[in-house]
């Protein structure tokens, strides 16, 4: 019997339902600005898709035009719900949405597990949302692929960029990042809060990136330290906060999508 990862946030962060799950990616993936070059690397929201579905939006219609050629995802996001040390990958065959399940790459996992910041760990994975729901996008976007997943916890960026080192592949590997930007300030201070990420992350200076800016901000490090050495540039595709798409502006999350190439 397969072991699946079943979706723990379907029917709240975004539609349960197939039909209405898929014309709301894609009628986000449609009104996105199309793009020519698809990139090595994103990094995009995971906040419920009337918030942030937009901003994804953005970074994954950069994917279509590859959407054949990319085969495989590195995706990692921050821990919300379960205490992890290092980063914690999963024992499951596949992951399931409302899409579909999409198969993950054991062989690449077992090569990450040599290293001893990674380890299996499914109660990271069985409730968290900062992984889940980027692959409806990533569904509707490329064609078949699979996964490598990994929750984000108590390590370093270094750590996290040694895991990436290990799996960058070629042109058939993407590497996605999940994070949020700023929490819970106001509209004008979630703005240069959220600024100031945006610029760090152009420059690839990690050592700008604090805890207030970034919830997924060690994955971030992590990939901007990686992004440096090889030689990677980063772009700003959308850069809006919650007070801008669904929410009252006296507490708002910052939302930013980007490219790497």
């Amino acid at each position: 019997m397969t072991l699946s990862r079943r979706p723990a946030v379907a029917g709240l962060f975004y539609p349960g339902d197939p039909r209405e799950l898929k014309h709301m990616v894609d009628g986000y993936l449609a009104e996105a600005p199309a793009r020519d070059t698809p990139p090595k690397a994103l990094i995009a929201p995971h906040a419920g898709y009337i918030y942030s579905g937009s901003i994804a939006a953005s970074a994954y219609a950069t994917l279509l035009p590859a959407h054949a050629a990319i085969t495989r995802v590195v995706l990692l996001g921050p821990a919300h719900r379960v205490p992890v040390r290092g980063l914690a990958t999963s024992s499951a065959e596949c992951f399931d949405t409302p899409l579909g399940s999409v198969d993950l790459d054991r062989a690449a996992i077992d090569s990450a597990l040599a290293l001893p910041q990674v380890r299996i760990m499914d109660e990271a994975h069985a409730q968290e949302h900062s992984l889940e729901v980027q692959l409806p996008f990533l569904q509707e976007a490329l064609d078949r692929f699979t996964l490598v997943p990994f929750v984000v916890g108590d390590t370093s960026p270094a750590e996290v960029a040694e895991v990436l080192d290990l799996l960058w592949g070629g042109p058939e590997t993407l590497i996605v990042v999940s994070s949020d930007l700023s929490h819970y300030y106001d509209y004008a201070t979630a703005k240069r809060l959220d600024t100031a990420t945006s610029t760090a992350i152009e420059a690839l200076e990690p050592q700008d990136i604090h805890y207030e800016q970034a919830c997924g901000r060690i994955p971030v490090n992590g990939l901007l330290e990686l992004a440096r050495r090889r030689g990677l540039h980063a772009r700003t595709l959308d850069l809006r906060n919650s007070g801008d798409t669904a929410g009252p502006r006296d507490q708002v999350v910052g939302y930013g999508a980007y490219v790497f190439h």
